[in-house]
């Protein structure tokens, strides 16, 4: 049975989780005709960004940017749903996750682009959030003891 602090994370996580996963989906999954219809969040931040002076930002590179830090949530999640025997096994599920979106854009949605740079970004971002899931726990985590203390006997 997981600790209390272990059982109250995955709450929250499984809270936060559900409704991040599914904006995802409507994030890469949409269809074209409901597509056309939503403002492009991407056009409308780099919009901003020129407004603010910041010039160098282009589409391209503030694509990389988004698709690398919608991912980092995955990597968090990944992390804190593996066992902590096989946590190193969170490393493949953002990059899984990618590449089954990825293929699902080019089977199904023609009007996205299905790109490898897509799979590289969101295995940064996934990868970063793995790794930021392990720093906080070393960190922050309520030390468990290795040995259960020894029981009295009764004499």
């Amino acid at each position: 049975m997981l600790p209390a602090h272990r059982r109250r994370t995955r709450g929250w996580a499984l809270a936060l989780g559900i409704p991040f996963f599914a904006g995802l989906a409507i994030l890469t999954l949409t269809p074209a005709r409901v597509e056309r219809s939503m403002p492009n969040l991407l056009d409308l931040v780099l919009g901003a960004a020129h407004r603010m002076g910041w010039a160098a930002l282009d589409f391209t590179r503030l694509e990389i940017i988004a698709n690398v830090l919608v991912f980092v949530p995955v990597g968090v999640l990944a992390f804190l749903f593996m066992p902590r025997m096989i946590w190193p096994l969170a490393l493949l599920i953002g990059p899984a996750i990618s590449v089954a979106i990825e293929v699902a854009q080019r089977v199904a949605l023609p009007h996205r682009a299905a790109t490898f740079s897509d799979i590289v970004a969101n295995s940064v971002g996934a990868t970063a959030g793995v790794v930021l899931a392990l720093a906080c726990t070393l960190l922050f985590a309520p030390r468990v003891a290795q040995h259960p203390s020894p029981t009295l006997e009764a004499s």
